[in-house]
């Protein structure tokens, strides 16, 4: 028993190491959600232009659909913003945001002096919707598509390497299922 204590130490050293040299090889843009392959969770929540409207998930059902998760706070938002200002002009999808934990005022004046890319931004004031989709944070961007069905998550700034790489042969496969039919 005695020298099962002296080696110990050791043993857990080990297995700490082995966990992590494990994480070393893991992306931290590729988020793990249950609710890829799931319709967009159900929610009714005022848009940031009109705060006595409601926005509901049949708003955002018919088109192959981005939903960026943003913030005024978040530094990474304001990095990928002109790339989504890009994005807004291809006619192959829609764009819309979830302006996340954030201050009305705030984030209407941040649209209007950096630009507003998308169709409309969903004023989630208390994270319920962030909560619903599983956001850690700013920004995430989900691919949804035409019949409203969520089919991929994406943690991080949006550029042009991420969405040749991550998003575009997404983007490709749903208009092709869609010209079948599916």
């Amino acid at each position: 028993m005695n020298k099962i204590i002296r080696f110990l130490p050791l043993i857990l050293v080990i297995a700490l190491g082995v966990v992590l040299y494990r994480g070393l090889s893991l992306n931290p843009t590729e988020m793990p959600s249950a609710l890829v392959g799931n319709p967009m969770p159900d929610f009714a929540l005022p848009s940031l232009d009109n705060p006595n409207g409601t926005v509901t998930k049949a708003d955002l059902k018919g088109d192959i659909v981005l939903l960026n998760v943003w913030a005024t706070w978040c530094p990474t938002c304001k990095y990928e913003h002109p790339y989504l200002f890009e994005l807004s002009k291809d006619p192959k999808l829609k764009l819309y945001g979830i302006n996340y934990k954030d201050e009305l005022v705030a984030a209407n004046e941040w649209l209007t002096h950096y630009e507003d890319p998308y169709v409309f931004s969903i004023f989630d004031k208390d994270g319920l919707l962030g909560v619903k989709l599983g956001v850690f944070g700013a920004p995430e961007t989900f691919v949804i598509d035409h019949h409203g069905i969520i089919r991929k998550r994406f943690a991080g700034a949006l550029d042009l390497r991420v969405w040749r790489k991550e998003f575009e042969p997404l983007i490709n496969q749903i208009i092709a299922e869609r010209q079948a039919g599916k």
